[in-house]
């Protein structure tokens, strides 16, 4: 099977602000529609690493300056090869820790690392890499590898704004063996929303790594938090957060307007990193439900394919985190207080009451000595 990687930033604008109009300014109603600096007060992200799987991230941007990790070239196997910092993943690396230096652009959890596993090519024409072939079960796609990569150097996050149509076994068991690390995966569920298909179906194609089970897809929403038209709509939404004109880093320093679901993936995987910095034990599957739990805005019947359970909100998802780890400490601390107390019998074997067998063949051995006394009476009588 053919599988093109796609970085899903539908365009970037130019990004208007001046002087006197800074970036910070730009990006308020971005950290106002996630609540996140109420979520700062609990935490900025102390401890996390968030692996970013996208083009390479620059190290010297100052919002990053001294938080990269750096791993090998995911998509070139064996052969290694120098990667020279790319636009989009220094982009989303800056969403979700830049750290505000100098009132430059900060990033949802401004105190978390990233380790940054390059696996696409962001200066060509379409944003993709080289098309790869899966042979058979054995072959690790470049997702594979960053995933596995990712979950055994120590990453609690990896965000993917990264798609394909195709999926693929060795990425489905990747993404099963991070989800097993207790690594959270987030992807964008990406930009195919205004497509001839999804106009026609009413629905978009379904884009892997957002697709595969245990991973949480996320949409695009607008400032108004409403569906951004491109978004892809489809069960693979999760939740969503805002993805259109959301100021970013750019590579080598300042910024400019971005829009797409790769912008809402990674704001959502700063969330997470707000999370499991607060609460490290919390499994993936408990970090979705929080996102879910403390979501806004969300539709009438609860859920829908455009905006998922609605747009995450970063102090809502802490506080339902906070409740799920208290609710697993109430059940221990109740197995506890119920086994100190005074101890159960034990229980009868399984088989006939002894008591009641006893009685039973006393009755018998009664019986037949009165039988056999009769039989013997009769034949004295007869003599």
């Amino acid at each position: 099977m053919l599988t093109v990687v796609r970085l899903v930033t539908a365009a970037v604008l130019a990004f208007t602000g001046t002087a006197a109009d800074p970036v910070r300014d730009q990006q308020k109603w971005v950290l106002d529609a996630l609540n996140v600096e109420q979520a700062w007060a609990s935490t900025r992200g102390e401890g996390v690493t968030v692996a970013v799987v996208d083009s390479a991230v620059d190290p010297d941007v100052k919002e990053l300056k001294g938080r990269v990790s750096s791993g090998p070239d995911m998509s070139a196997g064996a052969v290694q090869r120098e990667v020279r910092p790319g636009r989009h993943g220094t982009a989303m690396a800056g969403l979700i820790a830049g750290s505000g230096e100098d009132d430059g652009l900060v990033g949802v959890a401004p105190a978390a690392r990233i380790l940054s596993l390059p696996m696409a090519i962001d200066d060509e024409p379409g944003f993709s890499m080289p098309p790869m072939e899966e042979d058979g079960p054995a072959a690790d796609s470049p997702l594979a590898r960053a995933l596995r990569y990712a979950a055994n150097h120590g990453a609690q996050v990896v965000s993917m704004s990264i798609g394909s149509y195709g999926p693929l076994r060795s990425e489905r068991e990747a993404v099963s063996y991070a989800l097993g690390k207790g690594v959270v995966l987030v992807a964008a569920v990406g930009n195919d929303g205004q497509t001839a298909y999804a106009r026609e179906k009413s629905t978009s194609y379904w884009s892997f790594p957002a697709g595969y089970p245990g991973v949480i897809g996320v949409a695009a929403t607008d400032k108004q938090g409403r569906r951004a038209s491109f978004s892809s709509d489809n069960l693979s939404v999760l939740v969503s957060a805002p993805g259109v004109e959301v100021p970013v880093v750019k590579r080598g320093g300042g910024y400019e307007l971005s829009e797409g679901t790769s912008s809402a993936a990674a704001l959502v995987a700063g969330v997470a990193a707000l999370i499991k910095s607060r609460h490290p034990t919390l499994p993936p599957e408990q970090v979705a439900q929080a996102l879910v739990a403390g979501s806004k805005g969300g539709p009438a019947a609860g859920y829908d394919d455009q905006t998922g359970f609605g747009v995450v909100d970063a102090a809502a998802a802490l506080d339902a985190a906070a409740r799920l780890t208290g609710a697993k400490r109430s059940v221990e601390a109740g197995v506890k207080h119920f086994g100190e107390g005074e101890d159960s019998p034990v229980p009868t074997r399984p088989g006939p009451d002894p008591l009641r067998l006893g009685l039973y063949g006393g009755g018998v051995l009664v019986a037949l000595a009165m039988f056999c006394g009769a039989i013997v009476l009769l034949n004295q009588r007869k003599e």
